[in-house]
């Protein structure tokens, strides 16, 4: 079909639907007796009549009605196609996989604040502790628990770790009971284990001078989510992460076992993709978005724990890309 054609028939469908040549020149913008040209070089083409005209009033004929059924589906698919691309156009659409404990506590809590920032965009969270495979699978971007450092993909750290044994009030209680030292009270508790957690207990007991401790763990669990809610209901210390329990934290339910013991401090929380995805603009923005809250967040559970008196410790387990220690002070 030629272009005149196709623009004829545009215009014969516009005409056809709204009733009449003035309406439709008003919503192609051009005149009516734009419309009117080239419904006559329609019919000429044709060799028919598609309208009888009366007065001012046109109805379609038996030839016009067929042509009308087949095009105005046609032209009611190409608009609905068209306000998708522009809908499209006008949003962000993203896909990203997260851990399942980062993402259920602290990535879902504060996309509520991100609805309000990015309010048109469409965004798809996949929960699981598998990597992307970025070549075979349609995912921008992931928000991974490690140390960085993934062979052939972009990587930067988003939100850091803070480390520190805790418990609920009502089992710190039972601790102290038994003793007013906390290596003590440590030695003689329940340990729960987040088995894949980079500080576990058996490196940081003997690290913190804590020796005859329960190494036989009465919970393991392999999402920290599990091990902070048990914590949580008094079964036990967990040495768990602010970015896991800093909420509970906050709220009380959860308590420092004791500011004796250095907080420690990892870059634990890292964006993961291929270099090619930073050149898109919905990644380049999430990217910026979870960088300044994991920044602030970071920011807010340092404090906390300052104003509890604790030590913060920076520092990276030696087999997990070489030790790095440095003292943060207390402000």
């Amino acid at each position: 079909m030629s272009d005149i054609k196709f623009k004829s028939m545009a215009h014969f469908e516009a005409v056809a639907r709204l009733g009449g040549v003035a309406k439709a020149a008003q919503e192609l913008q051009v005149t009516p007796s734009a419309v009117s040209q080239q419904l006559r070089l329609l019919e000429h083409q044709l060799g028919v009549r598609l309208f009888q005209r009366e007065k001012r009033h046109l109805s379609l004929t038996i030839d016009g009605e067929r042509l009308y059924q087949t095009t105005t589906q046609a032209f009611e698919s190409i608009r609905e196609v068209r306000n998708a691309i522009v809908r499209q156009r006008e949003s962000f659409q993203l896909s990203l996989r997260v851990s399942p404990s980062f993402g259920e506590k602290w990535l879902a809590p504060r996309l509520a604040e991100f609805s309000k920032d990015y309010p048109t965009w469409n965004l798809r969270v996949d929960a699981t502790p598998n990597f992307s495979d970025f070549e075979t699978e349609v995912i921008d971007l992931d928000l991974r628990y490690g140390d960085g450092g993934w062979a052939g993909l972009y990587s930067d750290c988003v939100v850091n770790d803070l480390i520190l044994p805790m418990c609920s009030p009502s089992y710190l209680t039972e601790l102290q009971r038994l003793s007013s030292d906390p290596r003590e009270q440590l030695r003689q508790a329940r340990l729960i284990d987040s088995v894949k957690a980079y500080f576990r207990w058996d490196y940081w007991l003997p690290r913190n001078g804590v020796q005859g401790a329960r190494m036989t763990y009465p919970y393991r669990f392999d999402r920290s989510s599990m091990s902070v809610q048990l914590a949580k209901d008094g079964a036990g210390v967990v040495l768990e992460s602010t970015s896991i329990a800093f909420e509970d934290l906050v709220a009380g339910s959860l308590v420092p076992v004791s500011n004796t013991f250095v907080a420690i401090e990892f870059p634990g929380y890292w964006l993961v993709c291929p270099s090619r995805h930073m050149n898109r603009r919905a990644v380049r923005l999430f990217s910026d978005w979870v960088s300044r809250v994991g920044k602030r967040d970071t920011d807010r559970a340092r404090q906390f724990l300052c104003e509890k008196d604790f030590r913060i410790s920076f520092e990276r387990r030696p087999h997990f890309g070489g030790q790095e220690e440095r003292v943060v002070p207390v402000p």
